[in-house]
């Protein structure tokens, strides 16, 4: 009995030691066979070439010579089909000449330059160093982009690693709420944790992603700032949490890209304009009452009228009585910063545009929370050199708050702006190229100097701030309650200049193109300014502008040159 009882003990351990494996060699099985069906997927439509590459660099050739170009479907990644945005298309030559020192510029649409990338910060600071270092070959690539944010920007940076840079200069921080995966954005899905955000980018640039986000999607068409104006978003959020958090996070990130890469690394913080860019929308605090808004409003009012009637001392009491009933409203800091201003106050009045951008619900501008970000970042990793644009920047405005005379809008820097922000880069810079009591000797050059060798005519400034008036005549803008005093300044920014003829902008640009021929730019805006004058000698300088080998060249009626 013993025997047979340990017989049947015996099968018994002996059927448990061969079913015991099948739950885990199931498991495995579930799944390693999709893992292994999606990697046969993904490499036959490589082999198909379904799809594109995600890469940010693409081989190409400039005038017969390799080059890595800016690869145009990388932006598919990030933005969905009829709205991708682009950098000012760039190159980067395969082999680097001895003596070059290259620079690469992050950001979003103010690094970028608009409404002009011909008249960034990186161009005067280009200028600067070819001038003041002649026996040095500078190349400044600027990567900026219209709507990225540091999602986009942590990416672009892995794609220009291994180009050899000698400093990175990051400027940053105004699109983290309405730009890909921000809670404020129309352009990709929101509210996500930072590994689903990655999660899902490296889902959209693989071919099987492209063809998932492919399906049934409508193509959109890009139309500014106006669509997100359904996406008011209080400071208050608790979203706003994980835009600070994820902005630190991709910004770290994309800093130890950099600093890996061997270079130098230059942060700066955001400028904004506090003084006369009013808030695009504002939300009453939870909980107001009907008296209390109505209460509220006949405070505000009066406290309008007395503004109007140049008793800004008796408006703010109105209006500090107001924000004592509720002081989340933005608008009403706005008024507060400019009543205070008007009674000479302003170190209070630049407290409350402060507050007023802070509590703007549209998102648009870099916050302060943001700049503290920017801050602290660079002073706790090592090898980060801070660049505190929004802090010199005021300290260059007559009352210390920056305006409208060095930011057009809302981020957009003006020529002014861009100069003043290139000098303290260039004087930074300098520190790391010079040696010994060198650096105190090298001068950046005046502005006149740098507009003369970029050849920005008055022309070019009022075609410039005709362009910025035409966005102003549109939503968001339009909600902004200064907004005719913005549009009656644009219109006398955009005024065609009586002292400079059409002769004179055209000395100007050939005495620039002597000091640079190999300048793209320079051609391209010299080609563009032609037009209607010579479109024989238009077509010749906008063929000198060709990006890169075989990439097609247009007149601006569409005409193609080459």
């Amino acid at each position: 009995m013993n025997q047979a009882l340990e017989g049947e003990n015996s099968e018994t351990i002996d059927r448990a030691q061969v079913q015991r494996p099948r739950w885990p060699r199931l498991a495995a099985a579930a799944v390693l066979i999709p893992l292994v069906v999606l990697v046969v997927l993904e490499a036959a439509l490589r082999i198909a070439d379904v799809g594109y590459s995600p890469d940010l660099l693409t081989p190409c050739t400039v005038n017969g010579t390799p080059a890595s170009c800016y690869n145009l479907f990388f932006g598919a990644t990030f933005f969905p089909a009829g709205m991708v945005q682009t950098p000012r298309l760039f190159s980067i030559p395969a082999t680097k000449a001895p003596g070059t020192y290259r620079i690469f510029v992050l950001g979003e649409s103010a690094a970028m330059g608009d409404p002009d990338s011909a008249y960034a910060f990186s161009r005067y600071l280009e200028v600067m160093l070819r001038e003041r270092y002649p026996a040095m070959h500078f190349e400044v690539v600027n990567t900026g982009s219209v709507a990225i944010d540091s999602h986009v920007m942590l990416p672009v940076a892995k794609g220009l690693a291994t180009q050899k840079p000698d400093l990175w200069i990051i400027y940053s921080g105004s699109n983290e709420v309405v730009g890909p995966y921000g809670p404020g954005t129309v352009l990709t899905s929101t509210g996500m944790s930072m590994p689903l955000i990655r999660g899902s980018i490296f889902f959209r640039s693989t071919r099987i992603g492209q063809l998932a986000t492919k399906v049934g999607k409508h193509k959109q068409e890009w139309s500014g700032m106006q669509m997100f104006l359904g996406k008011q978003l209080p400071a208050s959020s608790r979203l706003m949490k994980s835009v600070y958090a994820n902005y630190e996070e991709n910004l770290r990130d994309t800093i130890a890209v950099a600093r890996k890469s061997g270079a130098r690394v230059m942060l700066s913080t955001a400028a904004v304009n506090l003084r006369d860019c009013a808030p695009f929308a504002s939300l009453h605090r939870e909980g107001l009452t009907d008296a209390d808004l109505r209460s509220w409003t006949a405070l505000v009012q009066q406290g309008d009228q007395l503004y109007a009637a140049n008793s800004p001392g008796d408006a703010l009491k109105q209006y500090q009585a107001a924000a004592k009933i509720d002081d989340q409203y933005a608008e009403l800091e706005f008024r507060l910063g400019r009543a205070f201003c008007a009674s000479g106050d302003c170190k209070s009045a630049k407290e409350h545009f402060s507050q007023a951008r802070d509590l703007d619900a549209l998102h648009f501008r870099a916050d302060r929370r943001i700049n503290d970000v920017n801050r602290s970042v660079a002073r706790s990793m090592p090898g980060v050199e801070l660049i505190d644009a929004e802090n010199f920047l005021s300290d260059a405005s007559a009352d210390g708050v920056v305006g409208n005379d060095l930011i057009y809008e809302h981020v957009h820097l003006t020529p002014e702006g861009n100069y003043l922000l290139a000098r303290a880069m260039f004087q930074q810079i300098a520190k790391g190229l010079s040696t010994g009591n060198a650096a105190a000797n090298v001068e950046p050059l005046s502005q006149t100097e740098c507009e003369r060798l970029l050849a920005l005519t008055h022309f070019d400034r009022a075609r410039m701030a005709a362009e910025m008036f035409n966005r102003m005549q549109k939503p968001p803008f339009t909600m902004q309650m200064n907004h005719s005093e913005q549009l009656l300044q644009m219109s006398m920014k955009a005024q065609l200049p009586q002292d400079e003829t059409a002769d004179d902008v055209v000395a100007q640009y050939r005495f620039a193109i002597e000091r640079a021929p190999e300048d793209k730019m320079l051609r391209l805006r010299f080609g563009s300014f032609l037009f209607p004058y010579n479109r024989v000698a238009a077509g010749q300088q906008m063929a000198l502008a060709q990006p890169w080998d075989g990439y097609p060249v247009f007149l601006p009626d569409g005409t193609r040159v080459r």
